[in-house]
C-alpha cells in the first residue's frame, strides 16, 4: 500500500468487459511527506475519489480484489481517500520481541 495524489482521469472508449463502470484516475504516487515521485500512473477508483485527493493504491492481486467483480485485470486501484498525514521526525519505530524490520 502507497500513497498518492489523484491529477486527472483517464477516458477510455473501450474496456475490458467488467470495467465498463469503473473509474479510472491519473495518480501521482507521493512520499510519506506528500512530495512527488516517479511518474503518475493509472489506477481503477473503488472509493469515489476526487481531484487533488490524496488517496491510499494498492497493487498487483490486491488491486483486482478491490474491485467489485474480483479477477479483473487490474494492478492499481484506489482503497481509500487520506484526511491527513502526520509524520513525526526523527521518531524510531520500536519493534515487539522477536521482529525485526524485515518481518
Amino acid at each position: 500500500m502507497f500513497l498518492g495524489k489523484v491529477v486527472g482521469s483517464i477516458w477510455a472508449t473501450r474496456r475490458y468487459e467488467g470495467l465498463e463502470e469503473t473509474r479510472l484516475l491519473l495518480v501521482q504516487p507521493v512520499n510519506k511527506r506528500l512530495e512527488p515521485i516517479g511518474r503518475p500512473l493509472a489506477a481503477a477508483d473503488v472509493v469515489d475519489a476526487g481531484y487533488s485527493d490524496t488517496v491510499f493504491l494498492v497493487r498487483a492481486r490486491e488491486a483486482s480484489l478491490a474491485l467489485p467483480v474480483k479477477g479483473l485485470p487490474v494492478d492499481l486501484a484506489i482503497v481509500g481517500v487520506v484526511d491527513t498525514v502526520d509524520v513525526l521526525d526523527g521518531m524510531e519505530f520500536e519493534l515487539p520481541p522477536g521482529y525485526t524490520r524485515f518481518s
